[in-house]
């Protein structure tokens, strides 16, 4: 701190202490930046409150609804009965059943099946000819676009006891079977397999043309064979398009109902009864709402684990 001279009324010199420089503007206060905040959110609240409506409010109270023992029987009123509905589940073996067998239906269909098979597609129809792009990419995608229940039942007719696939066995005189009765799992598994391959087969294709060709021809240059290559350059570097692949594949495949319930209701007996058939059954066969959407909301919990798996392998690697 420095002094500067004045003076006085008497004629006398005073000393004022001189301050250096004044502290920088302050910052706005919050009614400022509170109003800043909320003229940013303005133009997104329209769907915030669009989103409260339609996923959280129905998500909220079907969790409710779990704690609680609803039917369909003209039940007055429902009552609490806090988590004895989950305890019900973990203790039927039944779920425990349809649990284990949406785990087979999800690996086989979608992490193995659709991924691998796409996956391949794509890789293919790089090095193919325009015309039989054309004729591939049509195939699949046909399948695809097919309403599930239309998809249901012409899986059906391909594995019924006198359906395409023993005709084709019978005439090769190779043994056949009933696909639906001996292997019902397998057969809905195959069935997903065909119908869903071409949103992988369309996310890998996109994936390898952003490949760089110089990266590849060098790699070829320096002797690296197609498999070397596949593994060290192409699928590390769309690793990205693997995981979100797979994080949607695996969610639309945990909720697929439509498929198996034309093609087996879930049997024979629960042979191929995956967790949305068991969902179904207790909520509307046997009126059990409360059951059902306890059941439903394992079922979403499955489901966000699933998706924090994924998300974690979806992290840019430092």
């Amino acid at each position: 701190m420095t002094t500067a001279s004045s003076t006085g009324p008497g004629g006398g010199v005073a000393k004022t202490p001189h301050r250096g420089p004044g502290p920088a503007a302050a910052p706005p206060g919050r009614r400022a930046r509170a109003r800043r905040g909320l003229l940013r959110a303005l133009p997104v609240s329209p769907a915030v409150i669009l989103l409260a409506l339609f996923l959280a409010g129905p998500i909220g109270y079907c969790a409710y609804i779990a704690f609680t023992d609803l039917q369909l029987t003209g039940q007055a009123e429902s009552s609490f009965v806090g988590f004895d509905n989950f305890r019900e589940a973990f203790g039927d073996e039944r779920f425990l059943n349809a649990v284990w067998l949406t785990l087979v239906f999800t690996v086989l269909s979608s992490l193995i099946g659709q991924n691998t098979l796409g996956l391949a597609l794509a890789s293919l129809m790089q090095h193919a000819s325009k015309p039989v792009r054309t004729l591939t990419g049509a195939i699949v995608v046909t399948a695809w676009v097919l309403p599930e229940v239309v998809a249901g039942f012409l899986l059906y007719a391909f594995f019924r006891r006198e359906g395409t696939l023993n005709a084709v066995l019978d005439f090769l005189h190779l043994p056949s079977q009933n696909w639906m009765f001996t292997l019902p799992i397998l057969a809905v598994s195959f069935a997903n397999v065909w119908r869903g391959t071409a949103f992988s087969m369309l996310v890998y294709s996109a994936a390898l043309n952003e490949i760089p060709k110089e990266i590849t021809e060098a790699a070829e240059v320096d002797g690296a064979g197609g498999w070397r290559r596949m593994w060290h350059i192409t699928l590390p570097m769309i690793r990205r398009s693997i995981g979100t692949n797979l994080m949607l594949n695996t969610l639309q495949t945990l909720s697929v109902f439509g498929l198996i319930w034309v093609m087996t209701r879930g049997g024979p007996g629960n042979d191929s009864q995956t967790l949305p058939l068991f969902m179904y059954e207790q909520a509307f066969q046997k009126s059990m709402i409360g059951y059902g959407t306890a059941v439903a909301l394992l079922l979403l919990l499955v489901g966000s684990l699933f998706s924090l798996v994924y998300m974690r392998l979806l992290r840019t690697e430092v």
